[in-house]
């Protein structure tokens, strides 16, 4: 069997929503009735035969080419052992909610890449938008909650909002309020942004280098945790590539005391 590739023909005229796109949604569908599927989202209701060329019989690996920041909620609650790939850009609400599987982004993805996700590995190549791991949608009361996600670049403000387990590395660095309202899970980055962990419960944050933290962070000395090494140890077998993010030594903040402040943010020390 050939992976089932969807073949962009050109630039999309509107924002698609490509949730239905995935091995559950596809069962039993043969390529007609997948290009009758409506992906659109204004009333011109464009269909995936309309935007798409369609090959390949196994849904089980799917592969989008061409990509487009208009091509939103890929993979979206994506269960299972399936992959899906995409060669280029995504849009918004990539990998969301996903509960397993994998999903692999060659550049960049748009806001709430990963968001609410349980389970899985996200793997995003280039940069990514404001709550990545966060929540899925405003009033949501779970951000990331299993599963990992890995970006090579730069993540937006917020990244891991909410965020309740699994593991977030950002290779390059944070945008501000990352691990904003955390109730657990870890983040790992170079370099975290302004004001990291707003109101975070528990959680760890761990960075080579910070912006400014708020006031409600408070200094708990220079340390060489067990927990790192365990971590250093996880991240080689699991994320190879961000192994050197872990430090051997860190300066510790504990907060946030403007909530239940069992969070920690690790530095790495000199």
């Amino acid at each position: 069997m050939a992976a089932l590739l969807f073949r962009l023909r050109a630039a999309p005229p509107e924002r698609l929503d490509l949730s239905a796109l995935t091995p559950a949604g596809l069962a039993g569908l043969d390529h007609a009735a997948i290009a009758a599927l409506v992906v659109g989202t204004t009333k011109h209701a464009p269909t995936v035969g309309d935007l798409f060329e369609v090959s390949g019989d196994d849904p089980g690996e799917i592969v989008f080419e061409g990509g487009s920041d208009r091509l939103d909620r890929i993979g979206a609650g994506l269960t299972g052992s399936a992959r899906i790939t995409v060669v280029g850009d995504a849009g918004l609400d990539v990998g969301a909610g996903m509960k397993g599987g994998a999903i692999r982004v060659t550049g960049s993805a748009l806001h709430r890449a990963g968001a609410g996700m349980t389970g899985g590995l996200l793997t995003i190549g280039g940069d990514a938008g404001d709550f990545t791991g966060g929540t899925a949608a405003s009033g949501a009361m779970a951000g990331q909650a299993g599963g990992i996600i890995v970006v090579s670049g730069r993540v937006g403000d917020r990244a891991g909002d909410r965020m309740r387990r699994g593991l977030l590395v950002a290779l390059t660095g944070t945008g501000a309020h990352a691990g904003a309202r955390m109730s657990g899970g870890t983040i790992v980055t170079a370099e975290l942004g302004a004001e990291p962990g707003t109101l975070m419960k528990r959680g760890t944050l761990v960075a080579g280098r910070h912006g400014d933290l708020g006031p409600t962070f408070v200094p708990a000395g220079r340390y060489e945790l067990p927990f790192l090494r365990l971590l250093a140890r996880h991240i080689a077998t699991t994320v190879p590539v961000a192994a050197g993010l872990i430090p051997e030594r860190a300066l510790r903040w504990r907060g946030d005391m403007a909530a239940l402040g069992k969070g920690e943010i690790l530095v790495a020390a000199g």
